[in-house]
């Protein structure tokens, strides 16, 4: 099953870390949690911090341990299709998460949501029309999902690529004159 997958984090630098995770399924079940710094994750930025709302503070007294997000992430996302919008942010934070909590950086592993939209376009359409004709189908519902005031939070994010997947379903199943049911 695909999931979409978010985080929101203490800053953009080398030292960053997770402050914030959640995924959901593209049936719409969807787990987010704020996660408690580890005791070597000291980087903070207080313009990541207006951006997410999310303070340290928080954190320290509402945030999740990271062994316990790191396990139950292993244990759920498994043998399952990882995508986010930016996976080479995101990845660099589930691997930070993922080490701090003992557990291999590469036990999950994330794609371009991109590569999510165009594959459900594919199974939808076939061999119909070429990858460079259906990249402007993708391209289209981006940018026409676009918020005008983006959330910066980790489950309005991941909601926002799942959403974007089922346009992209429902414009090419439009396209392709599909009259059965709903794809899954």
């Amino acid at each position: 099953m695909l999931v979409f997958l978010d985080f929101e984090a203490s800053s953009l630098s080398n030292q960053s870390y997770p402050v914030e995770v959640a995924w959901v399924f593209e049936d719409g079940c969807s787990r987010s949690f704020l996660i408690r710094p580890a005791p070597d994750w000291t980087d903070w930025s207080s313009e990541a911090e207006a951006i997410h709302g999310i303070s340290r503070e928080l954190l320290e007294k509402e945030g999740v341990a990271v062994s316990l997000i790191a396990d139950e992430m292993v244990e759920t996302l498994s043998n399952h299709d990882l995508y986010a919008s930016a996976p080479s942010w995101d990845g660099k934070w589930l691997s930070t998460l993922l080490r701090a909590a003992g557990r291999p950086r590469h036990a999950l592993r994330l794609q371009k949501s991109d590569k999510a939209f165009v594959a459900i376009a594919r199974a939808v359409l076939g061999r119909s029309i070429s990858e460079e004709e259906m990249l402007p189908l993708v391209n289209e519902v981006i940018e026409r999902t676009e918020p005008a005031s983006p959330a910066h939070r980790a489950l309005p994010d991941a909601l926002l690529e799942l959403e974007r997947w089922k346009r992209v379903r429902e414009e090419a199943q439009a396209r392709s004159g599909y009259q059965g049911q709903p794809f899954q």
